[in-house]
C-alpha cells in the first residue's frame, strides 16, 4: 500500500512539473513566433514604426522571461525527482532491514524455546530406562521430568494460574462444571481439571475448573 502511495505521489509530482514546463514552453514558443512575425512584417515594410519597435521589444522581453521560467521549472523538477529517488531508496532499505530484524527475532526466540525444552526430553529418556524396573524408579523419573518442566516454564516467564480455592474469574478460568455445596463459598473453585498458564498479563491457557454455588 505504501509503495502504491509513493508511486502515485511521484506520478502527480512529475505530471504537475511536466504540465508547468509544457505550458511555459508553449507560451515562450507563441511569443517567439509573435516576435518573428513582427520582424518579418517589419522587414516586408522596409522599416519599423516606433510602436512596432516597442511591441517587438516587449515580446522579446517576454520570451526571455518565459525561457528563464522554463529553465527554473526544469531545475526544480530535476531536484524534486532527485529528492524523491533518494527518499524512496532510504525507505526501501529501512523496510528490508526491518523485515530482516523481525525474522531474526522470531528465529532467536524459537531456538531459545526449543533449547529450554530439550532437558525435558532428556529426563523422559532417562525415565524410560526404568520401564522394566521398580515402580519407585519410574516415579523418580517422572518427578525429574516434572521438575525440569517447571524450571523450563519459569525460565521462559510462564507461570501457573492459581485456581483451587480461588474465586472464579472468567478472565483466568474456564468453568466446565458447577456444584451446589454449602461447605464452599460463592463462586469458589473446588476442583481443577486442567491447569492454566500465563505469561505476564497474557493468558496462554485458561484453567479448566469446577465452581461451587
Amino acid at each position: 500500500m505504501e509503495d502504491k502511495k509513493n508511486e502515485t505521489l511521484e506520478d502527480m509530482t512529475e505530471e504537475a512539473a511536466e504540465e508547468t514546463a509544457e505550458n511555459t514552453a508553449e507560451s515562450a514558443a507563441e511569443n517567439s513566433t509573435a516576435a518573428e512575425t513582427a520582424e518579418d512584417t517589419a522587414a516586408e515594410d522596409g522599416k519599423l514604426s516606433r510602436q512596432d519597435k516597442k511591441k517587438l521589444k516587449k515580446l522579446e522581453g517576454e520570451c526571455a522571461e518565459l525561457s528563464k521560467k522554463l529553465s527554473e521549472t526544469e531545475a526544480k523538477l530535476a531536484d524534486a525527482n532527485d529528492k524523491y529517488t533518494r527518499l524512496f531508496a532510504e525507505y526501501d532499505n529501512y523496510r528490508k532491514r526491518s523485515a530482516k530484524e523481525r525474522e531474526g527475532i522470531y528465529t532467536d526466540a524459537y531456538i531459545e524455546a526449543v533449547t529450554e525444552i530439550l532437558p525435558i526430553l532428556d529426563n523422559m529418556e532417562r525415565a524410560l530406562q526404568y520401564k522394566d524396573g521398580e515402580g519407585e524408579n519410574i516415579a523418580k523419573g517422572l518427578e525429574m521430568i516434572m521438575k525440569s518442566f517447571s524450571e523450563t516454564l519459569e525460565k521462559m516467564g510462564v507461570s501457573e494460574i492459581e485456581a483451587l480455592g480461588k474465586t472464579f474469574d472468567p478472565n483466568l478460568h474456564n468453568a466446565v462444571m458447577h456444584v451446589e455445596d454449602e461447605a464452599y463459598g460463592e463462586n469458589e473453585i473446588v476442583e481443577v481439571f486442567m491447569k492454566g498458564y500465563s505469561k505476564g498479563d497474557k493468558v496462554l491457557r485458561h484453567s479448566m475448573v469446577k465452581v461451587a454455588n
